[in-house]
């Protein structure tokens, strides 16, 4: 039909190698913090210049990794990371429980910060990290990595087009199967454990971006015996639109995303928060796909920093202060509902 694009738009996406290099320091180096120093070294032209973890033998095992020209730094504190001159920017690898008081070190250090998801352990201290940052003008960015994706860049301009009409539904997932002990962080209160902080916000955090703040929202969970969100379901109403997340830490779900609307929807296939195609479906069956080419998923999210630190920029607009905060109040109202309760809420 005449009204249908002949294909879908570019992304706007430039590949991280484009951005400038700037020097990282790894708080806290687990799985994610090598997942992140191995995208930032495979595909920008940033490099890991320092590690800093409560043990220094763990800090200089995973320098050590790193360190093929012997200039990485181990530190066996927080403290001395942040306070090193020759660290540009701090990714903060921690468990949620820790970061608010992980990213308030550094912000305090004058050290512009790229935190995990999420944000934090709650609302409250999202928006104090906020003020903080801003008072001392200092870029701090969620490093919510699908935000920055290539196809999620054209999801976007599909979105801005008005292409898919009047939004009615929006449905995505997130859940693995992760059979881990009691003494997990993920089955931990005490570090901000259970299936939403850790997978249900990249669902959430999807349709924030397409839809903005909900006007409710509907919890129901099953608990682990630890106390925290084994699986978890809910409704989220906007004015003339629905959507329907799911997550959990016991089943592997389709981590699918759909975005349906009068004239057309989206579709992501698995995997939606990842480097992925994206399918676009008009009402009468005519399909148009793109394959944007993508880098290490994690480099993006370090290449947005790199930009935007550059440029003196204090937040992301493909993820802002306000959406970290909106996002954690949402998630805050979904434990309420379920009652999971962390300590210092």
């Amino acid at each position: 039909m005449s009204d249908h694009l002949d294909e879908l738009p570019a992304t706007r996406i430039h590949h991280p190698r484009t951005a400038p290099a700037i020097r990282w320091g790894i708080l806290a180096p687990g799985g994610i913090a090598q997942a992140f120093a191995n995208a930032v070294t495979a595909d920008t032209e940033s490099h890991i210049a320092a590690v800093g973890s409560r043990s220094l033998n763990r800090a200089q095992a995973f320098a050590d990794h790193y360190n093929a020209d012997n200039s990485v730094r181990a530190y066996g504190s927080y403290e001395e990371l942040v306070q090193d001159p020759d660290v540009d920017a701090i990714y903060v690898a921690s468990p949620h429980s820790e970061h608010h008081a992980h990213v308030s070190l550094a912000l305090n250090h004058n050290k512009p910060v790229l935190v995990e998801k999420a944000f934090t352990q709650n609302a409250r201290q999202a928006q104090e990290l906020v003020d903080l940052a801003r008072a001392k003008n200092l870029l701090l960015v969620e490093a919510m990595w699908t935000r920055f994706l290539p196809h999620i860049d054209i999801v976007r301009q599909l979105i801005e087009l008005g292409t898919l009409g009047d939004i009615e539904t929006i449905i995505a997932d997130h859940g693995q199967c992760m059979d881990f002990p009691p003494e997990h962080r993920l089955q931990d209160p005490a570090l901000a454990g259970g299936a939403l902080l850790d997978m249900g916000v990249y669902p959430l955090s999807f349709m924030h971006m397409v839809l903005g703040s909900p006007q409710s929202v509907l919890a129901q969970a099953t608990l682990t015996k630890t106390g925290v969100d084994e699986t978890l379901s809910a409704i989220l109403t906007w004015t003339s639109a629905h959507g329907i997340l799911t997550t959990s830490q016991k089943v592997k779900t389709p981590t699918t995303a759909t975005i349906s609307g009068t004239r057309a929807r989206i579709e992501i296939p698995k995997r939606f928060y990842g480097p992925n195609e994206v399918r676009l479906i008009y009402t009468d069956g005519t399909e148009l796909v793109a394959h944007p080419e993508a880098a290490a998923g994690l480099a993006y999210e370090a290449a947005e920093f790199a930009r935007l630190l550059t440029a003196g920029a204090i937040e992301s607009p493909l993820m802002t202060h306000a959406d970290s905060v909106d996002i954690m109040r949402l998630m805050d109202e979904m434990r309420a509902q379920v009652g999971v309760i962390y300590p210092g809420d």
